[in-house]
């Protein structure tokens, strides 16, 4: 390890000399604690007793090899105090942990040899090329039984998940956090383990195998990484050494609205642990890039603009993403953030944050209250759904409808769309068009795409059952469908972020409420109508650049009968004269043409 860059924030592969490691003879543990007065490990190679740790290097670092310790013992770190009490620690760097409610550590070393070559070598930069996620919590998706741990393990779900996945037209799975933590209700936010997969679901070689089966089959896998915080638990990182090694002393910044206790980024060891972390689940398990959490409380003091930008939060973000960059250049790197920060996905090195992509959180909530309005209310508030091209050109957005929006009250997205049972379905399906049709890549939370009803819940699975009812069951073929048309269709995808990818045709709405653009590539342009009113409007007049012959091509329709609507299918071709067409949409509908 280059011990200068680990002080000075530049490492990124600290946890191939901390933690445990297979040494000649036996293991080797290695562990930072610059204040510890002294250092034991304990574990099963020792009945529990201590054996002592010696002081290394330059005397921040403590070292002991056990013949003994062998893959899967448990193990931890007894340090002592200035004043001779002592804690007994997981290991900040270890590769695998107990199953809640124990705490230790497990000595590991995932060695899975990966069958993904070819995916590997075919990943690349993906601004124009589809992005459908599918967001994942590991052990609510689908479980064995109704009891607290009947999940699927790793190895278990993939072969269930994958079909899954491809039957219904996500080409990327996003797994929330899977960083061991202590609290089911936590959902991985607050951790305890940086480098250890959940014991949850099974063992680090599983969630490696896991990873691999998906890349064999077409599918990316992204992980829910979180840099901000970490759990209070005393056995973690808190006052590892019995100092705040890797928080703030002070409580004004160290405690966050979540109850956890935020790193000290200004710390060049903070960096270096939080760097490696991303970089191990990059690199060793083959994950092909990171959605990082709360960015907001990285860019402004405990996130609040009011109190200021963040300059030491805002370094490691340019530092490590252009670390990452630079080791991993077709890795995604996605922010969480719902601050209007400029630069977030423009380079490091041209002042921004590094990123890839950024959730639109604006277009989220702005969509949602416009589905939520009453809709005699609608074409006073068209100005939710046009505004968010105002702004879309000033960052690369990503549009999510994630775990956030199923959860604490809010209710599911089908459940948010106003009116009655049967009145929500045919405004979910024309809201998830224009979700598609809207630039920017995308994201769904599970259960999404067959209209959950239920506020998520940690403990149980999604409500199969719903998909006996016809209401349902359509509802997920009009989502398998429309999924599909916009992995095949460049103009949906292509020009995400170019200038001429989208085009307005109607902006305004009116007062039927309907709305009407355009999404181009090189060689195809596709019209998307909508009508999100409750009342048939009048033909619409439509304007567009088009040869004399020119005709409309209807790919889809949302009130297609075999999605639950009223119009029989049909790929009917409208003739435009002169560039003039006219359009009768239904109420609460959406379509898209290709433009021949």
């Amino acid at each position: 390890m280059d011990f200068y860059g680990f002080y000075t924030g530049q490492e990124f592969e600290a946890y191939k000399y901390l933690g445990a490691h297979p040494a000649k003879a036996g293991t080797a543990f290695r562990t930072f604690a610059p204040k510890a007065s002294k250092i034991s490990v304990i574990g099963d190679f020792s009945q529990w007793q201590e054996l002592e740790m010696k002081r290394i290097y330059d005397g921040n670092f403590w070292e002991a090899v056990i013949p003994e310790a062998q893959p899967g013992m448990r193990y931890k770190f007894r340090i002592y105090r200035a004043d001779g009490t002592f804690l007994d620690h997981c290991d900040p760097y270890g590769f695998s942990a107990e199953l809640r409610p124990g705490t230790a550590s497990v000595i590991a070393a995932p060695c899975h040899v990966f069958g993904d070559r070819k995916w590997m070598r075919g990943r690349r930069d993906s601004s124009q090329r589809p992005v459908n996620i599918y967001e994942l919590h590991f052990g609510s998706w689908r479980k064995k039984g109704d009891g607290e741990t009947d999940w699927y393990s790793y190895g278990e779900l993939g072969p269930i998940l994958i079909p899954w996945l491809k039957e219904n037209g996500y080409n990327y799975v996003e797994l929330m956090p899977l960083g061991e933590y202590p609290h089911d209700g936590s959902w991985g936010y607050q951790a305890t383990g940086f480098f250890a997969p959940t014991s949850r679901y099974g063992t680090p070689e599983q969630l490696q195998e896991f990873v691999d089966l998906c890349h064999q089959n077409g599918i990316g896998v992204l992980l829910d990484f979180v840099p901000v915080h970490f759990a209070v638990n005393d056995y973690a990182l808190w006052n590892y050494d019995g100092t705040a090694l890797y928080e703030y002393p002070s409580q004004d910044v160290g405690r966050n609205q979540w109850g956890s206790c935020n790193f000290m980024h200004s710390r060049g060891e903070v960096r270096s642990f939080l760097q490696s972390a991303a970089f191990y689940w990059l690199s060793e398990y083959h994950f092909d890039g990171l959605r990082m959490d709360a960015v907001n409380n990285l860019i402004y003091w405990q996130g609040q603009p009011d109190r200021g930008v963040c300059q030491p939060g805002v370094r490691f973000l340019q530092n490590m993403n252009a670390g990452l960059k630079k080791r991993i250049p077709d890795a995604m790197l996605i922010a969480e953030d719902s601050s209007a920060f400029p630069g977030v996905t423009r380079p490091a090195d041209q002042d921004g944050l590094g990123f890839d992509y950024k959730w639109d959180m604006g277009w989220m909530n702005d969509t949602l209250n416009y589905f939520r309005t009453e809709p005699s209310r609608r074409p006073d508030h068209s100005g939710l759904l046009t505004f968010s091209m105002a702004y879309f050109y000033n960052e690369r957005y990503l549009l999510p409808f994630s775990h956030d929006e199923s959860v604490h009250g809010k209710a599911t997205i089908l459940q948010k769309m106003w009116g009655d049972y049967e009145g929500k379905f045919p405004q979910a399906r024309a809201l998830y068009l224009y979700m598609a049709a809207h630039p920017g890549k995308k994201l769904n939370f599970m259960g999404n795409e067959f209209g959950q009803l239920r506020e998520w819940d940690e403990t149980r699975e999604q409500d199969w059952n719903l998909l006996s009812y016809p209401k349902h069951s359509s509802f997920l073929l009009f989502m398998r469908e429309l999924n599909k048309l916009y992995l095949c269709q460049p103009a949906f995808y292509e020009e995400d972020y170019g200038d001429g990818g989208f085009l307005w045709v109607r902006p305004s709405g009116g007062p039927e409420c309907v709305f009407a653009f355009e999404r181009r590539s090189q060689k195809q342009r596709l019209l998307f109508c909508f009508c999100f009113g409750d009342k048939a409007p009048e033909p619409v007049s439509l304007n567009l650049e088009a040869e004399e012959n020119s005709r409309l091509a209807l790919l889809l329709d949302t009130e297609w009968q075999r999605f639950g609507g009223s119009h029989p299918e049909t790929r009917l071709e409208i003739p435009m004269k002169k560039g003039r067409v006219l359009l009768s949409p239904a109420p609460f509908s959406g379509q898209c043409y290709l433009i021949c």
